[in-house]
């Protein structure tokens, strides 16, 4: 364990100085204050020894940081929801949870809560601080639960929603995980007989001293561009991911990308309706813990994950902002479904917008998972069509040649 010097003061005002073991600084903080001891000043202790000694500069260069994972933000939401609802005080749960992480870059950030909570920053102004970690709907839900004293219940919230976010991410990715991988296993069998098939074949040909179909010429001729120019194709799809990568990660390519997103044959309306079901239901906690509905249509906009989506979003607060109410604004954003918007008719006329929208994300949900489920049904089609075709070319380029071969020694 490591060792920490450490400078306070006692009961009689009197500095004191010493050494203490403990896991972090904070433990070591805690168990001061449980001496009776007010601390000023907490450093890690110089490492001593030999041998451990010589390796203790290359033994402290991390590589490769560790990040804040989205499952340490869960487990952060659910524990201090437990410990505050047990009445734990916000400083020691914030210690446990510190002590107990396995994550360093996690204990660094619980370290710099419980500092701005020390020096009188709310809790929400000190998760603030860290933008890349905690969304800005995750700030927003923080200060709503410390304006009307249920934060516990708040955490609980945010953790049910985060995992039903996670849920639907995954269930996208499963979506797109088949075919993606069966249109890489037909590129790389492209690849393959153009590489090693059909040169061994076009050997063959040279022989005939016969004119060649047209399209076994193509794929002689595509064949030896490939074998002859492989490093310049190699390098041009390097360039093109490259190139793809740095424009998704513009503001316009990122809206363009995710607008083509939803325009894929059955994968895109799988993940247009998990991406509405994580807005209904975002929106659905947020207007039930009392945020305002155009600040929860702002906060909400960001976390969708969808720069698309989340443009239709913003406009539809910028509409309520106008005046107009969430009915007209949603036609208006032309993303959702007639029975959807007869939902949001009904919840805002009766006054239960939240509940209907809890109704609307439970749907889509449910549409989803049906849809992964009959995924093979939907997608084999398609992929019979595209190996049909592939199948055609190579048959009529390579064998054909072949057949009037045949026919030729026949006669």
């Amino acid at each position: 364990m490591p060792s920490f010097n450490y400078r306070g003061r006692n009961g009689a005002g009197e500095v004191v100085n010493g050494v203490m073991d403990g896991a972090t600084a904070g433990a070591v903080a805690d168990q001061l204050l449980g001496t009776g001891i007010r601390p000023l000043e907490i450093t890690p202790a110089p490492e001593t020894g030999g041998a451990s000694g010589g390796l203790g500069v290359l033994g402290s260069i991390k590589l490769f940081k560790e990040k804040v994972q989205h499952i340490d933000i869960l487990l952060f939401s659910r524990q201090l929801h437990t410990l505050l609802r047990a009445g734990v005080p916000i400083m020691r749960a914030l210690a446990g949870l510190q002590e107990s992480s396995h994550n360093p870059a996690m204990k660094e950030v619980l370290q710099d809560l419980r500092e701005s909570l020390d020096s009188g920053r709310e809790l929400s102004v000190a998760i603030a601080r860290h933008p890349k970690i905690f969304t800005r709907f995750y700030v927003s839900m923080v200060r709503v639960g410390e304006a009307t004293g249920r934060l516990e219940e708040i955490f609980l919230r945010l953790f049910d929603h985060m995992e039903f976010e996670r849920f639907m991410r995954e269930q996208v990715k499963s979506a797109l995980r088949y075919p993606s991988f069966v249109v890489a296993a037909m590129v790389v069998a492209m690849v393959i007989v153009n590489i090693w098939v059909i040169p061994a074949f076009a050997k063959v040909f040279k022989g005939f001293n016969a004119e060649l179909p047209l399209m076994t010429r193509i794929l002689i001729g595509m064949s030896d561009f490939m074998v002859n120019w492989w490093w310049a194709l190699l390098v041009g799809a390097v360039a093109l991911v490259a190139g793809f990568v740095y424009w998704i990660r513009t503001r316009d390519g990122a809206y363009r990308w995710d607008k083509i997103k939803l325009s894929i044959p059955v994968a895109g309306n799988i993940v247009q309706k998990a991406t509405l079901a994580r807005f209904a239901r975002a929106f659905a906690m947020a207007s039930r813990s009392g945020v305002p509905i155009i600040q929860a249509l702002s906060n909400v906009a960001a976390t969708v994950d969808n720069d698309y989506i989340s443009s239709k979003l913003e406009k539809m607060r910028d509409g309520v902002e106008r005046g107009e109410s969430i009915l007209r604004t949603s036609i208006t954003a032309g993303i959702f479904t007639p029975v959807v918007i007869q939902m949001i008719a009904v919840g805002e006329e009766s006054g239960s917008l939240d509940d209907m929208m809890q109704e609307i994300a439970d749907m889509y949900q449910s549409e989803v998972e049906y849809e992964l489920k009959t995924l093979a049904q939907q997608i084999e089609p398609i992929l019979i069509v595209m190996l049909g075709a592939m199948v055609l070319v190579l048959a009529l380029g390579i064998f054909l040649p072949l057949w009037d071969l045949g026919k030729v020694a026949i006669k």
